[in-house]
């Protein structure tokens, strides 16, 4: 999926679409809070196994009593190739090894203090993360997660003006803050004034 699809997705431009995938999701999230991954994945598997089952019964009873020769009805499907290029896995794998080089090399520059400021940011981050982790586990916020994403798009671009305006303010509250507290702490370096 390219970038474009997934805006549209999440600015619900085919709301078709958006309502199946959102409640997809968040049914398969909904569910693993009740069950392991092991049972929801085999009960999908088993729903989706059942109805393509019936199907195929369907129309070979269909076949039989109309005497056509249609044949079997996923052939379609059954001939598309779905094996993946060694040019498409080496591509992501690339992708996914320049993110995780990444990642790597500034978690050993925040962790090994290159920049105090930034590594106290982090500290904090970590720390309000403590505090995250203690009031929800991983799945739920997960599902805070994709309801965000399919709901702050749309609200933003409904309230864009009055949520810049005061996103605005805060972060100017934010900086005078920082340049407060830098100005009182030796050692810290000086946030430049935009």
């Amino acid at each position: 999926m390219d970038a474009k699809r997934v805006v549209e997705l999440l600015y619900w431009r085919d709301v078709k679409t958006s309502g199946v995938v959102f409640g997809a999701s968040l049914s398969l999230l909904l569910s693993l809070t009740l069950c392991s991954i092991v049972s929801v994945s085999s009960y999908i598997g088993l729903a989706l196994l059942s109805v393509t089952i019936c199907f195929r019964i369907y129309k070979g009873i269909l076949q039989a009593i109309q005497k056509s020769d249609e044949g079997h009805p996923f052939k379609l499907y059954l001939d598309q190739d779905v094996a993946l290029s060694e040019g498409t896995v080496h591509k992501y794998s690339d992708c996914v090894l320049a993110r995780f080089n990444t990642t790597v090399t500034e978690l050993r520059r925040l962790f090994l203090v290159e920049d105090l400021v930034d590594s106290l940011k982090f500290a904090v981050l970590m720390w309000i993360l403590t505090y995250v982790g203690a009031l929800f586990n991983g799945l739920t916020l997960f599902i805070l997660g994709l309801v965000g994403m399919f709901s702050c798009p749309i609200v933003y671009e409904k309230y864009k003006v009055q949520i810049d305006h005061y996103v605005g303010m805060a972060s100017k509250q934010v900086k005078d803050i920082i340049a407060t507290v830098q100005s009182k702490v030796p050692g810290l370096k000086r946030v430049k004034a935009e």
